[in-house]
């Protein structure tokens, strides 16, 4: 393009931005600066050339200078472990972010931790597919504390903890499942229990937190061992997946 012909058109655009002002882009106009100065290009123009400092946001730099302690650490451990491994002689491949995407996106597959672990390497076939729809999760969950009271807001002691950890064959961080026959929550709930002294427990499940549940309903699935396990369905074009327990 000549100079004389961008000149041109872009007095063809600023016309149309002054006879389509405030409604939507114009059909046919491709020049996305010209045609919306207001919402784009202003705040570019008025910065020019000068640094984030110069133009009022010294904040911003500071940010930028601050290192990546977090994504040193992470690959410094990928990078020992996959040296580790390939020491011991067995077959071993792996494969960069770029890899992975490609896999993905030729199989058709959603932006999932799941299918990322499924389409790393050269090696991923063409007619993978997956056995299953929900993927196993688990979360650490500790064995507790040794905090024997807990505070408000301010900082204040506002009720006791008593040192016994188990009350009526129970602790918390059971997994177990109650079948409650009447009240309130009638049904059969499945979770992870907290314990209360006066034998109510609280069970958190896939459909939110149930309280008031007598131990005499309840039953041993799993004795805690710090961790909380769920299940997530692996659902395509959700950005929202469920999470249920078993």
């Amino acid at each position: 393009m000549k100079r004389g012909d961008y000149h041109v058109s872009r007095k063809v655009n600023i016309a149309r931005y002054e006879q389509h002002r405030g409604a939507e882009p114009p059909k046919g106009c491709r020049s996305f600066r010209p045609c919306y100065p207001e919402r784009l290009s202003l705040e570019n123009q008025k910065k020019g050339n000068r640094t984030a400092v110069e133009f009022g946001f010294p904040h911003l730099m500071e940010q930028a200078k601050i290192p990546l302690k977090d994504a040193a650490a992470v690959n410094t451990t990928r990078w020992a472990l996959w040296w580790r491994l390939n020491s011991t002689g067995l077959p071993l491949e792996m494969g960069t972010g770029g890899r992975t995407k490609w896999n993905r996106t030729r199989l058709g597959w959603d932006k999932t931790h799941a299918n990322d672990a499924a389409c790393v390497g050269a090696s991923t076939p063409d007619d993978l597919a997956l056995a299953t729809e929900s993927v196993l999760l688990m979360r650490a969950k500790g064995h507790g504390s040794r905090q024997m009271g807990r505070t408000n807001k301010y900082g204040f002691p506002i009720r006791h903890v008593p040192r016994q950890k188990v009350w009526f064959g129970f602790r918390t961080g059971d997994l177990v499942r109650a079948v409650a026959h009447r009240g309130k929550y009638a049904g059969v709930h499945v979770g992870r229990v907290a314990i209360r002294t006066s034998g109510k427990f609280n069970i958190a499940t896939a459909k939110g937190l149930v309280q008031g549940i007598s131990y005499r309903h309840c039953h041993i699935v799993q004795r805690a061992d710090g961790y909380a396990y769920g299940h997530r369905k692996e659902e395509r074009h959700s950005s929202h997946p469920v999470l249920a327990l078993p």
